[in-house]
Parts: structure tokens; C-alpha cells; sequence
């Protein structure tokens, strides 16, 4: 196994934490990794979804954050 995931963006929350999202292969599937690291260590806390589900978590997110647009 080897783990070929590209940084595609980040959230920095304050100077030690920070949420990577990250896209690539994995097991030879293609998944997208939304995980918070701790002075660039990888924590616990995240999510791996395939392509698909990444789509239907993206579908429900701009149905709920649309700031009240119909």
C-alpha cells in the first residue's frame, strides 16, 4: 500500500492546528482525506470518503451554507 495523497488546501485555525485536505490514491481508490493536524502531526480526528460520497457530503454542505439563497 502506498498512501499518494496531494495536499489540495488548508485551514489554519491558530498557529499549532491546522485541516489539510488532501486528494490522491488510497488502496487504490481515489478518496479525498479532510483531517486536522497538531504541529504537522496527523490527529485522529478526520474523514476519508471516496469520490462519490466526497460529491454527495459537497452537494449537502452547499445545500446548508448557502447563507439563505434559494
Amino acid at each position: 500500500m502506498t498512501d499518494e495523497l496531494e495536499v489540495k488546501g488548508t485551514i489554519v485555525r491558530n498557529a499549532n492546528q491546522d485541516c489539510k485536505i488532501k486528494m490522491g490514491k488510497y488502496w487504490n481508490i481515489e478518496v479525498v482525506d479532510i483531517r486536522w493536524y497538531n504541529s504537522d502531526k496527523p490527529t485522529n480526528k478526520g474523514i476519508r470518503l471516496n469520490k462519490e460520497e466526497a460529491k454527495t457530503l459537497l452537494d449537502i454542505l452547499r445545500r446548508e451554507l448557502n447563507d439563505g439563497e434559494n
